[in-house]
């Protein structure tokens, strides 16, 4: 998804949000290139989630989860700077909040060694136009 970053990094992003479904080592890598490459706070949001989380009315809970402190996502929450220093994290298989002091400034002062959507993203020759309008997910032409 490196154009709808860009369109974010493009608005001055200072803090990037990233609830997700993924997690590991990938998940981590990127949610720290993300940040070197924007310039940006990242909040690596993980979904920690074990057996036991599921409600015990849950259809079939036993049979699918027959270790109920079985991890079926470790979580791996993460928060990194804008040089794209893991600060706080990763939370990996355990539930609970990270805290980090998560200075917008600091994200303004990164981007003066590298702003992407500015002179880097080259407007002389690229340009990238982003329509806010609702749209249907597919359209469907009529066949001939």
């Amino acid at each position: 998804m490196p154009l709808a970053r860009f369109a974010i990094f493009a608005q001055g992003c200072e803090i990037y949000t990233a609830p997700t479904w993924d997690e590991g080592d990938t998940w981590l890598s990127t949610m720290r290139h993300i940040a070197a490459e924007g310039r940006c706070w990242v909040l690596g949001n993980g979904s920690s989630m074990q057996g036991k989380d599921f409600p015990k009315d849950f259809p079939e809970r036993d049979r699918l989860y027959p270790d109920l402190d079985a991890w079926v996502n470790p979580g791996d929450s993460v928060i990194v700077d804008p040089r794209g220093v893991v600060v706080a994290g990763p939370l990996h298989e355990k539930h609970g909040i990270l805290y980090a002091d998560c200075d917008p400034a600091r994200a303004a002062a990164a981007k003066r060694t590298l702003d992407v959507a500015g002179h880097y993203g080259r407007p002389d020759v690229f340009r990238l136009e982003v329509n806010r309008g609702a749209r249907e997910p597919v359209d469907f032409a009529a066949k001939s």
